[in-house]
Order: structure tokens, then sequence, then C-alpha cells
């Protein structure tokens, strides 16, 4: 089976993971990789075929999808993924932009010299695909750019409000700079500007307004690109 779909397969046995998490961690897989766009219907018979296990851990899986938004239940029509309006995709910015925000200022005392030197090559590696854009790739480096600042939050509740932020925009990331290319370039610079203020000490609400502002900023270029007369009055 081509791309890997053989890879988290059941042959791993129960002893690493649970074949509800195996589907799981299938199907997301796929949602990311855009294999499974938005609209795509969920066949559950199918997907346990192609994992060979039964339809009851699959529809566990696809139940918890549906918990963190990234699959809708229609009903006569089953599991589909989610199609991502505008209205949601603000409201999810939005709203990431201020949990995002507030953990990474939380997580900036408990930064090592190792770990932003780690945020700092990432985002080289960011710059180095501007001249040869892959939106794919670069939406990648930016979630591993913004998991290094924010993963070590010593507040779990925020932490999984940013993990289910992350979550609902798999379907819309790639889809984000690939309409608008320009931003990234200003999103490196962003990134840069904040691991200074980290480097500085600087105090907790500038890198909280740092990195709210940088998500709302990507948001914002992605509407006014969609309503171009709106943002020119």
């Amino acid at each position: 089976m081509p791309g890997g779909a053989q890879g988290p397969g059941p042959a791993q046995g129960p002893e690493s993971l649970s074949k509800s998490q195996v589907a799981y961690a299938w199907i997301k897989e796929r949602i990311a990789r855009h294999e499974y766009t938005p609209g795509y219907r969920l066949v559950l018979g199918t997907i346990a075929g192609e994992l060979d296990m039964s339809v009851v851990p699959v529809r566990e899986a696809v139940r918890q999808l549906e918990a963190e938004g990234l699959v809708t239940f229609e009903r006569n029509v089953g599991a589909r993924v989610t199609l991502v309006d505008e209205s949601e995709y603000v409201h999810t910015m939005q709203t990431l932009g201020l949990v995002e925000g507030c953990a990474t200022a939380l997580s900036a005392p408990l930064l090592s010299p190792e770990d932003l030197e780690r945020a700092a090559g990432i985002n080289d590696r960011m710059q180095e695909l501007l001249d040869h854009f892959d939106p794919h790739a670069f939406t990648q480096l930016n979630q591993q750019f913004h998991s290094v600042l924010y993963e070590p939050c010593p507040n779990p509740l925020l932490l999984d409000l940013v993990h289910r932020g992350w979550s609902r925009l798999s379907g819309l990331r790639d889809t984000t700079f690939a309409f608008v290319p320009g931003r990234a370039q200003h999103s490196v610079e962003e990134h840069a500007e904040i691991l200074e203020l980290i480097r500085s000490g600087a105090e907790p609400i500038e890198v909280e307004l740092a990195a709210r502002n940088h998500r709302w900023r990507t948001m914002t270029a992605f509407l006014e690109a969609r309503h171009p007369d709106s943002a020119a009055n």
C-alpha cells in the first residue's frame, strides 16, 4: 500500500497503540495532508479494510475526530471531513491568537537557549523555502516553530485549547499560505521578532501581544485577499 498507509497499521501491535488510536492517527494524517479534503466522505468500512481491522475502532476514531471539529456527521450521509467556512476560520484564528499568545507568554521563562536556537533554526528553514515556495512544507515548519514556543506552557488546560485550535485549522492551514503567499515573508520576520522579545526577557504581556497579533495578521491577510474591495476602503 503506498504512502505509508500501512505504516501505522495494526501490525505494530497493541503494545504501542490501540486500534482506535491507530485509525485516529491514520485518518488525521490524511486530513492534514489534504488527501481527505473538506467535504470528503469517510466510508468506515473502506477505512477499516485498508487498516485490516473491524469498523468498531474506526468508528471510535471518527467520533474522536468529530469532537475535535475535524469531522462532521450528516444525517443520511455519514461522516465527512468538516467544511470550514470563512466565519469559522475567523473565529478559530481569533481564539487561537488569544490562547496561543497567552501560552507562549507563560512558556517564555521556561524556554532554554537550546529551545530558542531550535526555533531559530526552524525559522531559517522557513526563510529558505521562500525562494521555492511550498505552502505545505512551510505550514509544517510554521507549526513546529510555534510548538517549540508554546509546548512548555505550565497550564495544561490552556495548552489543550491551543492544540484544539491547531487541529481545527488542519483543513485550512495550507490554504492560508497558498492563498496569500506574500504573508509568508512577513510571518518569518515576525517569528524573529517574537524570538528577540523572549531572548531579551521582555514583559509577558509584550510576548503575548506579539504572538497574538502575529496570528491575527495572518487572518487579516487572508480576509483582505478574499475581499480586496473591502480592504481598499
